[in-house]
């Protein structure tokens, strides 16, 4: 093929480094191949459909998208070409020379990863789906003219560290589009013969949006393998579940089963059609801080944008396309976000996902259960972002409790099994479930067989602050204000004393107060204590301990509550504490500092002052040892 002007260059180092990887360790299907370059070239055609809403005359007189298969066994090439948008050079080596850049380090560690265990499957995941023809190919030459320019362009490379980039004759380039030619390795010629390819485009790519032909000889027609009808405005019963799989696979860029497929049609107000999915794993980019949705926007077929935002952040993980018969053709993506049938179209989009994960949580528990194993911690955002679906959201929701042991939790279970006389839906909220389930602030609950549910994602501490209920029945902190157990039962065989405390133990108690007053808001009998001896809460009207804690380290706490000091009356050592003299004034001063720390060790804190702790733990130690 005639060029000019062919100029070497070397790829950029992970780019080198990853076609290595590729090839050499990575990969299990090389079949991914064939896969990426069809979903590459639907891809470059529904762009210009886009951009010839605005120009038509980019389409001249070809103006049917296509997508065409060539198989030269005796050339020991394959080629597939599009009449899509196409590129010019520049475009060609950003295109080419380089991985996308969001996802560029994720891929590399994943790959890394792979190494040394079980293969990878990660091409569509991070915008290098191209790169894979090196699998299959040790010369890959691709061809392309942008639409509506007189020139076109040549990239050339066998994948071992450079290319080479320049003008193309244009008489022998496609007229609009690109053309990509494997030359194939030895042992990858039976990508050549027609009915692998047939089969292999029907299960793989059958969903594309674009037709696809194959031409199996030089001389020989094209004969059309796909028909380019979307797989989303095909009803139910005309879909198996494979094509909804192999869909899932392409426009999500996994390789996995979907855990729950979400097809209709809505009609009325808005007509459009949904197809959308529920990955079977955690996407690598879940909690990337910038937590933008991959539900992609169609007008009539025509793809606009893949971020229109179609759902809330909270369900970012969902996977699929939203095409809409009523939107304009001609709508910026500027300003896509403004338009109100659009709005209504998330909203409706919205609602119909979120119930029908209710359903499938009502109707097959452990398929929901493995939904939000993967994305339960996301789901939960919404209680705090979204508080006009927080009553779709809690039946959603899954809690660790202190009776659940390693099944989660229903909010609907908890309340069915809530005891006599309780009147709220108990949660603790910390950072790790191990030290919540051994907090003292639970031992009360545990004597009278009351669940309290055990909150260990940051978010939870945030959803639970606006107060939200659920059935009829509030939230409630165990770390925050008054217990409120006396109306309810004890259970335990060997019940605690729950008698009115002794007056040496409330004179004891005042004079904690007195010695902490700098420290804490109020010293007070406790009745969530059964076996500690000492506690802290927060006051009743202050932000909920763990709460208080992440405003405080996030900055946005100027000061913090002074907490309440719970002690047990009926405590051996508080007792015994409770009958010194007033002779023992300095002992007792250090005894109620010993005591407060305590409870902040109890509480996952330290001491607020190591060298006072140090010094009054070390004459608490002297005053126990004989005299010499």
């Amino acid at each position: 093929m005639t060029t000019t002007k062919m100029e070497t260059r070397n790829f950029e180092a992970d780019v080198a480094r990853l076609l290595h990887m590729m090839v050499h360790s990575v990969y299990s299907d090389r079949d991914v191949f064939l896969r990426e370059l069809i979903s590459n070239a639907a891809d470059a055609c529904e762009k210009l459909r886009y951009e010839a809403i605005t120009q038509p005359d980019l389409l001249g007189d070809d103006p049917k998208p296509r997508i065409s298969i060539f198989a030269d066994p005796e050339k020991k090439s394959l080629t597939i070409e599009d009449n899509g948008i196409g590129m010019n050079g520049e475009e060609m080596n950003e295109a080419l020379g380089t991985i996308a850049r969001s996802g560029t380090r994720a891929f590399m560690e994943r790959l890394e990863a792979a190494k040394g265990g079980e293969k990878a499957e990660l091409v569509g995941q991070f915008g290098v789906g191209f790169y894979s023809a090196f699998m299959v190919a040790d010369q890959v030459e691709v061809i392309s003219r942008r639409a509506g320019s007189d020139e076109a362009w040549r990239w050339l490379s066998d994948g071992k560290g450079s290319y080479s980039l320049g003008a193309a004759n244009i008489d022998d380039a496609p007229k609009r589009g690109t053309r990509v030619v494997l030359h194939l390795m030895e042992d990858a010629l039976s990508y050549t013969q027609p009915y692998q390819l047939e089969q292999l485009v029907k299960s793989h790519s059958g969903h594309v949006p674009v037709p696809v032909s194959l031409t199996d000889k030089p001389d020989a027609e094209p004969h059309q393998i796909t028909d380019g009808t979307a797989l989303w405005v095909k009803s139910k019963n005309e879909v198996t579940p494979q094509d909804y799989t192999d869909f899932y696979r392409s426009v999500a860029g996994q390789y996995d089963e979907p855990a729950a497929t979400i097809h209709f049609r809505a009609e009325g107000r808005q007509e459009y059609n949904v197809l959308a999915f529920i990955p079977g794993s955690r996407p690598f980019d879940l909690f990337d801080p910038d937590r933008s949705g991959h539900m992609k926007l169609y007008v009539r077929r025509v793809f606009i944008t893949d971020d229109a935002q179609l759902v809330p952040r909270y369900l970012r993980f969902m996977r699929g396309v939203v095409d809409s018969s009523d939107l304009p053709l001609n709508i910026s993506r500027e300003m896509i976000q403004q338009n109100p049938l659009l709005a209504a179209i998330r909203k409706g989009v919205t609602n119909r996902v979120l119930n029908d994960l209710i359903k499938l949580a009502d109707n097959d528990a452990q398929a929901y259960d493995k939904i939000w194993e993967n994305f339960g911690a996301v789901l939960k955002e919404g209680l705090y972002e979204d508080f006009e679906r927080s009553e779709q959201l809690l039946k959603l929701v899954r809690f660790a409790s202190t009776t659940s042991g390693d099944k989660p939790r229903a909010l609907s279970d908890y309340v069915t099994a809530m005891k006599e006389g309780q009147n709220a839906i108990y949660f603790m909220s910390g950072d790790d479930r191990t030290r919540l389930e051994s907090s003292p602030q639970l031992e009360g609950f545990k004597a009278r067989g009351i669940e309290v549910l055990l909150l260990s994602d940051p978010i939870d501490a945030f959803w639970t602050a606006n107060a939200p209920e659920f059935e009829g029945k509030p939230f409630k902190s165990v770390t925050q204000g008054g217990a409120e157990l006396a109306d309810i039962a004890l259970t335990d065989t060997q019940k605690p004393d729950t008698s009115e405390a002794s007056s040496e133990v409330n004179d004891f108690l005042a004079f904690i107060k007195k010695t902490l007053d700098e420290a804490v808001s109020d010293v007070r009998a406790s009745d969530r204590l059964t076996e500690s001896a000492v506690c802290l809460v927060a006051p009743e009207n202050a932000p909920d301990r763990q709460f208080e804690r992440l405003l405080s380290a996030a900055g946005r706490l100027d000061t913090t509550a002074k907490p309440v000091l719970e002690v047990n009356p009926h405590h051996p050592r508080i007792a015994a504490l409770a009958r010194l003299g007033e002779s023992e004034k300095d002992f007792r001063s250090d005894v109620a500092h010993l005591l407060y720390d305590e409870a902040r060790v109890l509480d996952g804190d330290r001491p607020v002052d190591a060298r006072a702790f140090s010094q009054r733990l070390a004459r608490l130690i002297e005053r126990g040892l004989p005299v010499a």
